[in-house]
């Protein structure tokens, strides 16, 4: 197959141009060569701009909400610009620099991940300003089939969630693009340029594409499939499985019970998945350097498996066995100084409030499907494949 990267870069569109490129170490084609040793590497045009998301540019600083500071890269000699810093949108002054502003970021399917938000940003920015935007399109790691979990309410938008949108959305990051630009009306001149090769059903080991941490805690696809439901438990006061080798598949703190909570689990018989009674001790983060039990979710069939129903049945099981010790994570959290962090998570209090009265699963997983499928229908015009 061929990534967008890849079909721009054998074209001779940006021929002529100053270029900017919103990248990270993920953005290497399949010989791991990065796009900006690329774009270094071109007589046809001229690299004017860096910009990084979250984490830097190099991806060097592991915690979540930790500010990257502007450099200047000491060899290529143009500006690294911070887009996570006193600005999460590239400002005239930045973009005064260039005459297009390429796009290539691996995003992994879930709607907080805010990769896809810095590309909105950057639309909008490049909107104001008249320049155009080239997003070069990569694979959903997780497909681009399965639609899942409670969708976004209106006044509960942040920098993990801008639209109405469920968790698990399906789409690759070019298609999130054009919705984006589209649907949700920012209104950019954009033009996307599709891989070839990539169908919906596909998951990124059936790729031939080299696998690179999106991020510092994404480290293998494994990470990937779980995520889109147990990221939900960054809004809690359990360990999440940063600062271990593991960070998403194993979940706890010092207080659970790992032997009860994995029997409650299995009981529910969730498709695809089995929850292992386990210990672990983060290095850092949450409990730090203190042992938690807990459980490591272990995915047993991917094709049946439903993250965002996992994540939720482990929060709601957790609360339930020990609801004493059971805590929310205050804010603030990724520049919401308000809002309870689980609430722009989930994308409401509904889950939270769900989660304290114990309403069953399957009644939960229920009050999801009208926003499934309203967004099935609304991504439907957006799709490349």
């Amino acid at each position: 197959m061929l990534l967008g990267s890849e079909r721009l870069l054998a074209s001779s569109r940006l021929d002529g141009l100053r270029v900017g490129i919103l990248a990270n170490p993920a953005s290497i084609d399949h010989h791991f060569t990065h796009i900006v040793d690329r774009l270094t590497a071109s007589t046809g045009f001229k690299l004017g701009a860096i910009f990084g998301p979250q984490h830097g540019f190099r991806s060097d600083l592991q915690d979540n909400m930790i500010e990257t500071p502007h450099v200047e890269d000491p060899r290529r000699h143009v500006p690294i610009f911070s887009l996570y810093s006193e600005t999460r949108e590239p400002t005239p002054e930045m973009l005064s620099l260039i005459d297009v502003l390429v796009i290539d970021l691996q995003d992994v399917g879930a709607r907080i991940y805010t990769f896809i938000y810095t590309m909105a940003n950057c639309l909008r920015a490049a909107a104001h300003a008249g320049l155009p935007v080239i997003v070069c399109d990569r694979p959903n790691p997780i497909g681009g089939v399965e639609i899942e979990g409670p969708t976004l309410e209106p006044g509960y938008e942040s920098f993990v969630g801008q639209f109405r949108m469920p968790m698990r959305h399906g789409m690759t990051v070019a298609e999130l693009a054009r919705l984006f630009n589209e649907h949700f009306g920012i209104g950019a001149e954009l033009e996307t340029v599709p891989m070839e090769g990539w169908s919906r059903e596909m998951y990124f080991d059936a790729t031939d594409v080299p696998w690179v941490m999106p991020s510092p805690n994404m480290p293998t696809l494994d990470t990937a499939i779980v995520y889109p439901g147990t990221v939900l438990l960054e809004g809690t006061m359990l360990s999440e499985g940063r600062g271990t080798t593991r960070p998403f598949e194993l979940i706890g703190a010092p207080w659970l019970d790992g032997e009860a909570l994995a029997l409650r689990l299995n009981r529910l018989k969730l498709k695809g998945v089995y929850f292992r009674e386990a210990a672990f001790e983060p290095t850092f983060q949450k409990h730090a350097k203190t042992t938690c039990g807990g459980c490591q979710i272990h995915v047993t069939s991917r094709r049946d498996f439903a993250p965002v129903a996992a994540g939720v049945a482990f929060m709601r099981e957790s609360y339930g066995l020990a609801p004493r010790r059971f805590g929310w994570r205050d804010p603030p959290y990724e520049y919401e100084h308000d809002k309870m962090p689980i609430d722009i998570l989930a994308g409401s209090p509904t889950l939270r409030e769900q989660i304290e009265q114990q309403v069953p699963l399957d009644e939960i997983l229920a009050g999801w499907r009208p926003g499934e499928e309203e967004f099935a229908e609304i991504r439907r015009p957006y799709l490349l494949y």
